[in-house]
């Protein structure tokens, strides 16, 4: 959104009193007059929060579709978090505008995450069909394409009728995650990759700073570049009293029980330890040796236990060993409550993090964040030559998409695809994916030039200030977001084949039998290779050999 945008929203929310009646605010009929705010967003929490979401649907300036879907029922399958949880929360939040909008009914199916993927493949492959659009995690896509499930969306795109949003303004790494081979099929929502954040008011305290020299040996870098530099200061800070609360307090705070999404800590970490960048003009070309992170691109052979990954499963254990012991049995949101109370100094994960830190009701750090892209590695391995290379002066860089990116995508069986469409570009449209964005509960993270800062965005700071954001902390959290997506000589491939949940659960499984020294690093990997070489065989080493090359852009040499 735009600073003249929010002008506008500010100046509605000071002319129409909160809990009113709607006025008209479109030209010619408003769809939306005469519904109390009460019933246009029952789920919104307080006044403030209601007239913010119909400031932002106004500004969207939606087309009316009552004559074209009255009475139609749109179903869409959506991960099971509740009316106000993430991704399903949003939904559920703009259902009664979508429904007078449109004239239309939402019926919406909320599925368990450890389910989803089960559920829909019976659900398409008997033919039952409930769903005409989900919401869906991007690693879905390898099932969804090999069986035409879903469509493409091309001729949707920019046609008159239907919300307006610019698929050329999502940054281009997750705009790949919405195609398939040149084609549009997903609509954004939703945009993860893991950054770094950091307790700015401690790191850049100078009595802090001159502690860590005396004790380590040299300045502190703020923020660190390499996850060498991350450990060190970790380390520096575990079990010091620096929030001056009389309790020893933890370096980092990660999530590392079984299912509780810890593998998606390692992913972030081990790509620069694991990934080479091609020679040559483009450094992104998908080479058998250059930018692959999965399988060989030649015949399937899992790579996660090459050197590159044992070396970073190791260094994770040792980062792990700077915060508390209950990591381990930490679920995501116990570890962002951690740092969020102001009890770790560090912390890596997605965009979420910025804008609860925001939120009163979550946090007590708000105007004391720090935000920096993924740290790189100054040790990588080279799989080309069969060695390790070191360097700190030019560490190895890069980005990473890892989470799901919910995004939603339309049934090929659906009979109402145009208003599927309607819905989910009402939720890409840059007013109410805006409004997702800021509002921290919603799950949605930035995904899009209008959440981004110059050069590669259009917000600005005081965007983010009219939605109650502190300055600094934004300026620092969606600098480094945005630098996340679109500074990166390369970026992590992502795994987007048949079977990529259970290849991942496995992973999850063995990872942390390796954090509580059930197993070594080495040993761990390679269970995790072995078993999905059986997973391979079992779907099918060609078939999947052929998605894995078109899903990362490999051409096999001839």
């Amino acid at each position: 959104m735009k600073r003249s945008s929010i002008v506008l929203v500010l100046l509605l929310a000071l002319l129409l009193p909160a809990g009113n009646f709607l006025v008209s605010a479109q030209d010619g009929e408003n769809p939306f007059e005469g519904i109390p705010l009460e019933d246009l967003f029952p789920n919104a929490i307080d006044d403030q929060e209601r007239q913010s979401a119909y400031d932002a649907l106004i500004a969207a300036n939606l087309p009316d579709a009552r004559d074209r879907y009255e009475g139609e029922t749109l179903t869409i399958g959506v991960l099971a978090s509740g009316t106000r949880g993430v991704i399903s929360g949003p939904v559920y939040y703009w259902r009664e505008a979508f429904e007078a909008i449109t004239g239309a009914e939402l019926e919406i199916i909320e599925i368990p995450f450890e389910q989803m993927l089960t559920t829909l493949t019976v659900d398409f492959s008997t033919g039952q069909n409930t769903y005409d659009a989900i919401v869906n995690a991007s690693f879905f896509y390898g099932d969804y394409i090999s069986n035409e499930w879903i469509i493409p969306i091309d001729d949707f795109i920019g046609a008159e009728g239907f919300p307006v949003w610019e698929p050329d303004k999502v940054a281009a790494p997750l705009q790949q995650l919405l195609k398939w081979e040149g084609r549009q099929y997903g609509v954004v929502f939703d945009g993860d990759a893991q950054m770094f954040y950091y307790r700015r008011d401690i790191l850049e305290d100078p009595e802090w700073q001159a502690a860590y020299e005396a004790e380590v040996g040299e300045p502190m870098p703020v923020p660190p570049r390499t996850w060498q530099q991350v450990l060190k200061i970790s380390q520096f800070f575990n079990g010091k009293d620096w929030n001056e609360d009389g309790d020893p307090d933890d370096g980092v705070s990660l999530h590392l029980r079984v299912g509780g999404q810890g593998f998606f800590h390692y992913m972030a970490l081990s790509a620069p330890f694991a990934i080479t960048p091609a020679d040559g003009d483009d450094p992104t070309a998908v080479t058998k040796y250059d930018n692959v992170y999965w399988f060989d691109p030649d015949d399937m052979t899992p790579l996660i236990n090459s050197p590159g990954h044992v070396r970073a499963l190791e260094f994770l254990k040792e980062l792990a060993a700077t915060g508390s012991p209950s990591q381990f049995g930490w679920e995501l949101g116990e570890a962002w409550d951690n740092f969020l109370n102001g009890n770790a100094v560090l912390l890596y994960s997605w965009g979420d993090v910025g804008s609860l830190a925001q939120d009163p009701n979550a946090s007590t750090i708000q105007g004391l964040l720090g935000g920096a892209p993924i740290p790189c590695s100054e040790v990588w391995y080279d799989r080309e030559v069969g060695e390790f290379v070191e360097d700190a002066e030019n560490p190895n860089c890069v980005g990473n998409l890892v989470g799901s990116s919910w995004h939603g995508v339309i049934s090929s069986q659906s009979d109402v695809p145009e208003l599927a469409y309607y819905f989910l570009a009402m939720q890409a449209n840059p007013s109410i994916l805006f409004w997702n964005v800021t509002y921290g509960w919603t799950g949605i993270d930035p995904s899009s030039t209008p959440h981004l800062f110059p050069p590669a965005g259009e917000a600005s700071v005081e965007d983010y200030v009219a939605a109650g954001y502190n300055a600094e902390d934004v300026e620092s959290y969606i600098t480094a977001y945005g630098e996340n997506l679109f500074n990166f000589p390369i970026t992590q491939s992502y795994l987007r084949i048949p079977g990529t949940p259970e290849y991942w659960n496995i992973l999850d499984i063995r990872l942390a039998e390796a954090m509580i020294d059930e197993s070594s690093p080495q040993e761990a990997l390679d269970e995790v290779a072995e078993e999905w070489e059986e997973i391979t065989d079992d779907i099918g080493r060609d078939y999947l050999l052929d998605i894995y090359q078109r899903s990362i852009g490999y051409t096999p040499a001839e």
